[in-house]
């Protein structure tokens, strides 16, 4: 299993960047290898994504989630297996720190070369810096899901 955390600091409240973060749906155009995401209900999403020109799909399930600190996932079903959790920190009041922790499983050969030398990293890194990008833009969150869901 391969692991990967990756940080960054946002210049927008924690709740701004927890809101976004809730807000599944619009996941594409901030996560370059995600093509779309279907939110079945509270706590269940399908995901299609297009990883180094491979096409997969996978349902996920929200195994944890309280407002401003942290949303934790694990994939259920389909071509991909991995858990995740996401945390937010607040740094000031108009600044916070995102992580993200995704452990995962490389399937096949690329992957597993992929994953030995960091592409998984560098993928998320870059996805962090498009969601700052994106949500300091835009300067509010496109919604929220502020429900709790317990461990």
């Amino acid at each position: 299993m391969s692991q990967i955390i990756e940080t960054i600091d946002v210049d927008v409240p924690v709740s701004t960047s927890y809101n976004q973060w809730t807000q599944f749906e619009s996941f594409p155009k901030f996560l370059d290898e995600v093509e779309s995401i279907t939110q079945l209900d509270d706590t269940h999403t399908h995901w299609k994504v297009k990883v180094g020109g491979v096409e997969r799909e996978f349902d996920a399930e929200i195994t944890e989630q309280h407002p401003d600190e942290r949303v934790a996932w694990k994939s259920t079903g389909g071509q991909t297996d991995h858990a995740g959790v996401v945390t937010f920190h607040k740094l000031t009041d108009t600044s916070s720190r995102v992580t993200v922790q995704l452990d995962w499983e490389p399937e096949g050969f690329l992957e597993t070369v992929g994953s030995l030398l960091g592409a998984g990293s560098h993928a998320v890194k870059k996805d962090l810096k498009n969601f700052k990008e994106f949500i300091e833009s835009q300067g509010s969150a496109a919604g929220a899901w502020r429900g709790d869901v317990q461990a």
